[in-house]
């Protein structure tokens, strides 16, 4: 493998059930400065780009269901802002992948792990846009519209979307194919808050701008754990081998 990411995994806690989403502090980030060490050697350079990937769109997706019920709306704004790092960090795990392919001195496997990252990067890029959209309708004040009920059910998509992201990023972490089962199970719960939350809106128990907007909300959440487990369905298949697996769905 022509990188590791155990050392680089998050160490942030994550929410459990019953638990607010861990995103009340939302740090100013330094984006005059570097994004990344110039200097440093193309393998670890790449370890060190996903840890910050990982680490900004978990902190994204916590801290925008935060943002959202708190009404929080100048944390909303800073993680809007975070987006933008989120890409630039992928397009330079982007450019430096394929710097080793087409000019590095690569074996069979470390190539076939570089073609595996380049198909992983969408999903995960997709996933900083997913909570820049939640952060975006925070920012505007949608949490103060919102009923009791459907409160509830965002604070819980927001806690299974941090969760299953942590498992994501442990599968990375370990290399591990199992991951796989566990982020499949958070996805279905995903999906059955996903339909309730729309059975809410649909019995008309807030203004009809405040419903729209809401299940935007919700289906941003539902692709945010169809895309975990496009990526976690493409480690595993890069670990034990096979043909490469479909996607969960388009947005």
């Amino acid at each position: 493998m022509p990188f590791k990411l155990g050392s680089t995994k998050s160490s942030a806690p994550v929410p459990t059930r019953g638990d607010a989403p861990a995103s009340s502090e939302v740090r100013p980030l330094p984006v005059e400065q570097p994004l990344w060490p110039r200097t440093m050697p193309e393998p670890h350079e790449i370890d060190w780009l996903f840890a910050q990937v990982f680490a900004l769109v978990g902190e994204g997706i916590a801290g925008a269901t935060h943002a959202l019920l708190a009404g929080d709306r100048e944390a909303a704004k800073e993680l809007v802002k975070r987006d933008d790092v989120v890409d630039r960090l992928i397009g330079q795990i982007s450019t430096t992948v394929q710097g080793q392919l087409v000019h590095g001195e690569t074996t069979a496997d470390e190539r076939r792990e570089y073609v595996a990252i380049l198909r992983m990067l969408p999903d995960l890029e997709r996933n900083g846009d997913l909570a820049e959209h939640i952060a975006r309708r925070a920012a505007r004040g949608l949490g103060a519209e919102m009923s009791a009920r459907s409160r509830g059910l965002v604070e819980r998509m927001g806690e299974v979307a941090t969760t299953i992201w942590r498992e994501t990023a442990d599968a990375f972490a370990e290399r591990g194919a199992d991951a796989a089962t566990v982020i499949d199970d958070l996805d279905d719960e995903l999906d059955d808050l996903h339909v309730t939350l729309t059975a809410e809106l649909v019995a008309g128990t807030m203004p009809l701008p405040v419903a729209i907007e809401l299940a935007m909300v919700a289906r941003f959440y539902e692709r945010f754990g169809d895309h975990a487990v496009n990526l976690a369905r493409r480690m595993a298949t890069l670990v034990v081998g096979g043909p490469e697996p479909g996607s969960a769905g388009p947005d």
